[in-house]
């Protein structure tokens, strides 16, 4: 056997010398210990986005969330944006229902990466807040948000932070009998309808997958009017803020002993409306193609497992005027890889190590093919390797990890200049487990990123944002210094977090608006395009992070409160822009027999720190959401469970600081979400 797996990693070597699986596995133990007497048992979460942590304290060096069970069904939301929206340390980037991506720790768009199952989702939503993000949470198993410096090991898009969707379509285990979950439910305030559906099951020794959502959503309500300042604008239904989409994923394996090897196909079809006076929409459509393996102890000696994966992307999608005229074609042609060993302990120390490339093809072209080019055709091509090692000292954990990545930049446009960037990245962190269920962590971090190709080479207008982008070919890679500090109780029945950290940005990368111009990018005090400058300057982000529960897994009455808060400021240029406010939550909730309730509140601050050329201040809110579930046959095979969501349910006119519409697009108004599930 061991000359068997030695030669079938040899082969899968030299056949994938770029490719590699870019999820790890942390299985944290059952926490047993409480603060009295009593003994409560907590399922483990496996957290694949992190590389090490086989225990809860681990958290403190990859500090992570992770939303699954009723948990993520009772939050999800038409975008990946909303559904993360109330996370410790996340907000949302909220361009109407369709597209709303999660901004961490008052970092967006190239900052942050999303992931599914481990590798890049590569489509265009980190170009701007109206493209959606081509993942789908709703067939989701779980969905992983990963903060701080662990995340660099990501790549330079993951500078902020990571978000990995898990939805397991290529099978690592076989199902003794087919398995599932399937789902409809019904909103009141766009009258969603949104069906969707999961299996696995077996043939033999092939492990098979299928999944697929289906959801249709109106224009929402909206409590007041759409725009802040102005009476006389829309009311009763935010317009243009419809979401449509479609996905359908299948994947199968070959599995055994030795590992796994498979390989998974899917598919987005979305269609969404832009709430601005343009009231354009946009037709998005991808097409995945995922490769992943497994092997363990592939040479028989040093090494426990060769991980890799192969994700290819063709994605496009298209920007219309609300008469349906084509305006501008987005294209993404990418291919990625990633490939990892893992080796057994070596005086202590144990880690990872490996390779990963990224290769894509990008355009946002006039779909008339005449006009100014918003983003010209430009290749894209990266190779890094990493390293990541972690030891213990008794008490003591040290763990460490870095990054050498080259990117290079190249616009078809004869024009332009081609651009090289080489980016180092590195971490170095501490745990120190003082107690028995008591660690405090110190972690510090240096990460690089390379200008996305927008902030290069953009030079055209932009229908659904209403701006006309003009990007810098001379940008300067972004270079971050993060210090955090970490304390934290993961036993009993009270548990509790709290991080504080603090992040030097140098050459920060931002967009600056100066006017109106045409379609030409000609000064025109009627313009309907706002120019927008890439710029740079040197930033510094402070924020912290507290989170307290009781009992958030087990029966009977939970508990749980939290708060954070961030500040972005441009050194002696005033604040970032778009940046979060302070919230402040708490959660009640109680479980018994087939009955589940919930009610939680959320009150955030007005948001007044504003860059130079924003204009508008969001008021403050409080938002108040609750949930009741009845679960029939809790102990059978086929168990179903009626369930009942109702969010903003106050009516409050909720408009985030994080959106570049706060002043013309609220959030949805009081909604009541009803449906049924059931698992196999």
């Amino acid at each position: 056997m061991i000359a068997q797996r030695t030669l079938l990693a040899s082969a899968v070597l030299s056949a994938l010398a770029s490719l590699s699986h870019s999820a790890f596995a942390q299985t944290p133990p059952d926490a047993t210990t409480s603060d009295s007497t009593a003994t409560t048992t907590l399922p483990a979460v496996v957290v694949t986005a992190t590389p090490f942590g086989n225990d809860e304290n681990s958290e403190i060096l990859a500090p992570t969330t992770v939303l699954s069970g009723d948990e993520l069904r009772n939050k999800l939301g038409n975008s990946l944006g909303d559904t993360l929206s109330h996370e410790l340390g996340v907000s949302a980037s909220a361009f109407g229902a369709g597209a709303s991506r999660p901004i961490i720790r008052g970092m967006e768009g190239p900052r942050v990466k999303i992931l599914q199952n481990g590798m890049s989702i590569l489509d265009a939503s980190s170009l701007s807040n109206d493209h959606a993000v081509g993942g789908e949470a709703s067939t989701a198993r779980q969905i992983e948000i990963l903060r701080g410096p662990a995340s660099l090991l990501y790549g330079s898009g993951a500078i902020g932070g990571v978000v990995n969707i898990v939805n397991d379509r290529i099978p690592t285990v076989l199902n003794a009998k087919p398995t599932g979950d399937a789902e409809v439910r019904y909103g009141t305030v766009d009258h969603m309808k949104n069906t969707s559906l999961s299996i696995d099951g077996a043939a033999g020794d092939i492990g098979l997958h299928i999944d697929g959502n289906l959801r249709d959503a109106d224009d929402y309500k909206i409590p007041g009017h759409a725009d802040a300042n102005d009476p006389g604008s829309a009311s009763g239904r935010l317009p243009t803020s419809f979401a449509r989409t479609n996905s359908l994923g299948v994947g199968a394996s070959y599995i055994q002993s030795w590992g796994h090897i498979g390989a998974s196909v899917g598919v987005n079809d979305d269609r969404y409306g832009i709430p601005t006076d343009e009231r354009s929409y946009i037709t998005l459509k991808q097409t995945r193609i995922d490769l992943d393996g497994l092997i363990k102890e592939p040479f028989g000696g040093m090494f426990e497992s060769l991980r890799f994966k192969i994700g290819n992307t063709d994605y496009k999608h298209t920007e219309h005027e609300e008469d349906g005229t084509p305006a501008t074609d987005f294209k993404n042609d990418a291919i990625e890889s990633r490939w990892e060993l893992t080796h057994k302990p070596i005086n202590g120390w144990r880690g990872t190590f490996g390779i990963q490339t990224e290769n894509s093809k990008f355009s946002a072209l006039a779909a008339d093919g005449s006009g100014p080019e918003t983003v010209p055709i430009t290749k894209s091509d990266s190779i890094a390797g990493f390293i990541v090692e972690e030891r213990d000292f008794g008490p003591f954990k040290l763990t460490g990890g870095a990054r050498l990545e080259s990117v290079k930049r190249k616009p078809q446009d004869d024009a332009l200049v081609d651009r090289d960037f080489t980016l180092g990245s590195y971490s170095v962190g501490g745990l120190w487990t003082f107690t028995p269920g008591y660690a405090l962590g110190l972690t510090g971090s240096v990460a690089q990123r390379a200008p996305a190709i927008e902030e290069l080479y953009s030079n055209g207008p932009h229908e659904s944002t209403g701006t006309f982008d003009i990007g810098d070919s001379n940008l300067r890679k972004e270079t971050s210094h993060n210090i955090e500090l970490s304390l934290q109780k993961t036993t009993g029945l009270i548990r509790w977090k709290a991080n504080v950290y603090e992040n030097h940005v140098k050459d920060y990368v931002f967009g600056r608006t100066n006017g109106t111009v045409n379609e030409d990018g000609i000064a025109d005090p009627a313009g309907e395009f706002t120019e927008r400058f890439w710029s740079q300057g040197d930033a510094t982000i402070r924020g912290a992070e507290a989170e307290i529960s009781y009992n958030l897994d087990g029966p009977g009455l939970s508990l749980r409160g939290f708060t954070d808060t961030s500040r972005g400021r441009l050194d002696n240029m005033g604040d970032l822009p778009l940046q979060p406010v302070t919230r402040v939550g708490g959660e009640i909730g109680y479980r018994q027999g087939p009955w589940r309730s919930g009610l939680s509140v959320v009150h955030a601050d007005s948001q007044d720190n504003l860059a130079r050329f924003e204009t508008f201040a969001t008021p403050s809110y409080t938002q108040v959401d609750a949930n009741l579930s009845y679960t029939q046959n809790p102990s059978s095979a086929m168990p179903i469970t009626w369930f009942a969501i109702a969010k903003n349910l106050t009516n409050d006119d909720i408009r985030l600081s994080t959106s570049v519409l706060s002043d013309v697009a609220p959030l949805p108004g009081r909604n009541l979400i009803v449906g049924v599930r059931t698992s196999f």
